[in-house]
């Protein structure tokens, strides 16, 4: 069985892709704290208490691991919790010790990147897109320090294939929801069109954002994935079931002239995932916005 290292593994996401990987893998999770050594991990989780901005800390786990892959996922998920140069600061170190570190042992790395790489709803002023669907080869342009933060995520992925020759998978989820927990279906999302804009109403369900992950692992082992390949994660859909055209038209008064999306369809494009990993998304607000679905328990 090979071995996979998650961090960010105890966080909100992070704890549905600990759970699902360990019915594949010997899995450990490493997070900013241990859960206690009283404390079993379900399913065989090991777990480790790190700080990913520990160069020295980061290195000696990895390699004392020497794990067969990595799936980067600790991060400060989002912006305005924390001053902005601490996003910057935190995410973009904690990419380079981890991926450094994988590349180091010839580890396999799938990463959280995010929609926020692409610069849209962290502008001042949020611009139409140069396309509709929005594909991965589209222009990366942040403003803020959260989306800087993936861009630079991306880049030293890069630089670790380049130098490592090991695969690395960038994941951009768009906003994440939870069965039960939808809040891109609350009444004030739903009545308000400035409330979605930011992302063009998109959204996607946490076991599509798994489910992906574990695609791009596979594909980095079996040569789907060669070098460093960047996939859109996303739900089918937007979050309002209208026609995106006239969503796009009411709010911001145009459409883009690369413009070929029908429907109610999600702003971004998930061919990429489709062609090379075999993904497509399998969960829609509609029935996923009331599901009842526990959270996962990773100790016993």
């Amino acid at each position: 069985m090979e071995t996979v290292l998650v961090t960010g593994g105890r966080g909100k996401s992070g704890r549905w892709l600990v759970d699902s990987l360990a019915d594949d893998y010997h899995t450990v999770c490493a997070d900013v704290s241990h859960p206690g050594f009283a404390e079993q991990g379900a399913k065989g989780i090991e777990f480790r208490a790190l700080d990913l901005t520990e160069r020295g800390a980061v290195f000696d786990l990895v390699t004392d691991l020497d794990p067969d892959a990595v799936v980067h996922w600790g991060a400060i998920p989002v912006a305005g919790r924390h001053p902005g140069g601490d996003v910057f600061e935190n995410n973009t170190l904690a990419a380079y010790n981890v991926l450094a570190a994988a590349g180091r042992v010839g580890a396999r790395v799938v990463q959280a990147s995010s929609d926020g790489a692409y610069g849209f709803f962290g502008a001042a002023e949020t611009p139409l897109p140069d396309e509709l669907p929005i594909s991965e080869a589209h222009a990366l342009r942040p403003e803020d320090d959260y989306g800087l933060s993936k861009v630079a995520a991306e880049e030293v992925a890069k630089s670790v294939v380049r130098r490592d020759g090991v695969p690395v998978a960038s994941i951009r989820p768009t906003w994440i929801q939870y069965p039960g927990d939808y809040p891109c279906r609350d009444g004030g999302y739903v009545s308000d069109l400035a409330a979605g804009a930011g992302n063009y109403w998109s959204y996607v369900d946490v076991r599509d954002v798994v489910s992906l992950v574990e695609a791009a692992l596979a594909g980095t082992k079996d040569g789907s994935v060669e070098g460093h390949e960047a996939f859109n994660c996303a739900a089918p859909d937007n979050a309002l079931g209208r026609e995106l055209t006239e969503l796009m038209r009411e709010f911001y008064g145009s459409l883009p002239e690369d413009c070929s999306i029908e429907g109610d369809a999600s702003a971004y494009s998930v061919t990429k995932a489709e062609r090379l990993l075999g993904w497509t998304p399998a969960h829609s607000w509609r029935e996923a916005a009331d599901e009842a679905v526990d959270d996962p328990e990773l100790t016993v």
